[in-house]
C-alpha cells in the first residue's frame, strides 16, 4: 500500500483545518455535531457482533472498540479542558499517551456501553454549557505543552467536531473493510 493510500486510511475526512472566517454560523455547526456525535457512533456500533468489534480501519490501526473507548477518553479529557479554561487564566491542560490508553485493558472490551454512555453524558452536559458561552468566553484559551501556542476555545471546538466525524469515519471505514485489516 502506498503512502497516499495509507494517509487516506488514516485520515479519511482529511485533518482539521481551522476555518478562515469563525463565526455563529461555523460555531453552530460545530456544536451540532458535538450534540449529535454520541447517538450517531452508537447507531453504527450497537449491532456490531465482538468479531466486528476487533476489525481495524487501516493496516496497524485501532480496532473499532479501540476507537470507541477512545473517544470516551478524548472527550472526558475535552471536556474538563474547556471547564479548566473557563475557571483558571490560561491554564496548561496535561496531555496523556492516547496509543498507551488504547492498550490498557479497558480500551479493549468489547462491551462498548460504557463509553457510549461517557459519551452521552459527556456531550449532553459539554453542548448545554457551550450553548452559554459569551463571545468572552469563547476567547477564553488554555496552553498545551506540546502545540506551546494558546488555544483558543472557539478554535479548540472545531478539534473536537472534528475528532468527533474522524473517528465516525474510522469506524464505517473498518466497517467497510470487513476485517481486511486485521
Amino acid at each position: 500500500m502506498n503512502a497516499q493510500a495509507l494517509y487516506n486510511l488514516k485520515f479519511p475526512i482529511g485533518e482539521f483545518e481551522k476555518p478562515n472566517v469563525l463565526d455563529v454560523e461555523q460555531l453552530n455547526a460545530w456544536l451540532q455535531v458535538i450534540k449529535t456525535f454520541p447517538g450517531q457512533l452508537a447507531e453504527t456500533v450497537n449491532d456490531l457482533t465482538n468479531s466486528q468489534k476487533g476489525w481495524r480501519y487501516r493496516p496497524d490501526g485501532w480496532n473499532i472498540k479501540q476507537v470507541v473507548h477512545h473517544c470516551a477518553d478524548s472527550h472526558a479529557n475535552g471536556y474538563i479542558r474547556f471547564r479548566l479554561a473557563l475557571t483558571e487564566e490560561r491554564p496548561t491542560i496535561r496531555p496523556y499517551i492516547e496509543s498507551r490508553w488504547a492498550e490498557l485493558y479497558d480500551a479493549n472490551e468489547d462491551d462498548l456501553s460504557d463509553s457510549l454512555l461517557i459519551l452521552t453524558s459527556i456531550h449532553n452536559r459539554w453542548h448545554r454549557l457551550m450553548n452559554t458561552f459569551t463571545q468572552t468566553q469563547w476567547e477564553r484559551v488554555l496552553i498545551h505543552p506540546e502545540h506551546k501556542a494558546p488555544l483558543v476555545l472557539s478554535e479548540y471546538l472545531g478539534n473536537y467536531a472534528w475528532h468527533c466525524e474522524h473517528h465516525l469515519a474510522h469506524v464505517k471505514q473498518a466497517l467497510k473493510a470487513e476485517g481486511t485489516y486485521n
